[in-house]
């Protein structure tokens, strides 16, 4: 009966290890096995949600997986080009490039911003000091900033800057405060990025902040060469007094700016007259805003989307070569999510209705985004394989040249000494009466891998 458990245990001793031996051949290095690791707990984590409630973002093994079930069911709507979807820029952050941040209300801007000057591991970090909101972005070894933001450099431009006025305003402003070396030297590179957010939820966010007192009259800028004075301003503009008005209130106003928001602030307002509603129809004035707004957007260095902060981070990472400290959190309690309990289908109908132009530009946002995120991680994959496929190459010319004693590029060992045995010696080494001396190469040299390469060549 013992010799039976023997043998049973022997056996499967055995069986693990050539499954072991298989694996290393298969991929021998490191990555893979942390890649079939990684997939494993990605498994589990998502069997044990589905068994358990919701578990936290990263519990899972794969954050951009675990973070919503969005690729799985994801379908293409949108065809753009591989320069639209491969968004990599060559960011310079001890030249004269600037990261300038359009911030637009009630999108998570302000958590993203505090990222910018708070989370990045930077050569020489952002100088943030307790009670102040402003932090100081110099460049190493200058004292010039490379972010142009609420956080970096206030609100420069007027309060949460449009696409418009952004164009406009920051180049002239920064020629201003730092004056290039050379006046017909290479001009600074700016690149744009923002946050878009779901119209319905940005919408309701809004609603609750202005309910809370808070203005935004402020936030109108100069367009084609002037600002909209107060008389031009609509009687319910969201900067008037909103507190303790309804949402019925907020969505029956008919010049409420904080309808297609979005839209608005990424489309260029010199297109269609600016404020002036009387200079084209509404339909023609949201269709040339959106295509504007779109176009803009895709040729933006990046943006993020609220709902997929990981991906956000991802994609931030991959576009400026730039690495958070932290990990982006997906909060989704926040003011509105309480007000969309409030607010029933037929509301939220209403509001997208309100928001038409902004639900497209989401799409069409939402759409490139996923888009783009598919093709960073196909990418990535292609080139792990691809270094997995020269390591095994390198070892397998590594072994085969080991058995044949050849040399690539340079011995594998030392060449020995030649060495004089002596007639006598010479002679009773023929007979076997003298040892053979020891190896004369490293032992380290002599790895596991190409003895296992050698088994398998046999195989």
């Amino acid at each position: 009966m013992e010799s039976n458990h023997s043998r049973l245990l022997l056996a499967l001793v055995m069986v693990l290890l050539f499954s072991v031996i298989v694996l290393q051949y298969v991929c021998p290095g490191t990555d893979c096995q942390l890649l079939r690791l990684s997939s494993l707990s990605s498994k589990l984590g998502d069997s044990a949600s589905r068994g358990g409630g919701d578990r936290n973002d990263g519990d899972s093994g794969d954050p951009y997986v675990a973070e919503d079930r969005t690729m799985a069911r994801f379908v293409p709507r949108f065809n753009f080009t591989t320069g639209d979807l491969n968004r990599s820029v060559d960011f310079n952050i001890k030249g004269d490039d600037v990261i300038v941040f359009l911030h637009i209300q009630k999108t998570g801007g302000t958590t993203f911003g505090r990222h910018l000057v708070r989370n990045i591991q930077l050569e020489r970090p952002c100088e943030c000091h307790a009670g102040q909101k402003k932090c100081t972005c110099y460049r190493p070894g200058k004292r010039e900033t490379w972010l142009f933001s609420r956080f970096s450099t206030g609100w420069s431009c007027g309060l949460h800057a449009d696409w418009t006025e952004l164009t406009s305003c920051v180049p002239s402003l920064m020629d201003t405060r730092e004056p290039p070396k050379m006046q017909n030297g290479p001009r600074r590179n700016y690149y744009y990025i923002t946050i878009l957010r779901d119209p319905v939820w940005r919408y309701l966010s809004e609603w609750r902040h202005v309910q809370r007192g808070a203005t935004w009259k402020a936030s109108l800028h100069v367009c084609d060469g002037r600002a909209p004075t107060l008389a031009e301003l609509p009687s319910c503009y969201p900067g008037d007094d909103w507190s303790g008005c309804t949402l019925d209130d907020f969505m029956d106003c008919p010049y409420n700016l904080a309808n297609n928001r979005q839209t608005r602030m990424l489309a260029d307002l010199s297109l269609v007259g600016c404020y002036n509603l009387s200079a084209t129809s509404e339909p023609e004035r949201g269709a040339a805003l959106l295509e504007s707004a779109k176009r803009n957007l895709k040729g933006m260095a990046f943006f993020g989307l609220t709902e997929y902060q990981r991906k956000t981070q991802y994609l931030f990472e991959r576009t400026f070569r730039l690495a958070f400290i932290a990990p982006f959190t997906q909060l989704n309690g926040t003011r509105a999510s309480a007000a969309g309990q409030e607010a029933g289908p037929e509301t939220q109908r209403r509001i997208r209705q309100l928001n038409r132009w902004d639900v497209e530009l989401y799409e069409f946002a939402r759409d490139l985004f996923l888009q783009r995120f598919q093709w960073a991680r196909q990418v990535e994959r292609r080139q792990a394989r691809e270094r997995r496929q020269r390591e095994r190459r390198r070892m397998r010319a590594r072994g085969q040249a080991w058995r044949r004693g050849e040399r690539r590029e340079g011995p594998l060992w030392p060449t020995p000494a030649p060495v004089d045995w002596g007639p006598e010696e010479s002679r009773d080494r023929v007979r076997g009466q003298v040892p053979a001396p020891a190896a004369w190469w490293d032992p380290e040299e002599n790895t596991t891998m190409a003895d296992y390469l050698d088994n398998v060549e046999h195989w």
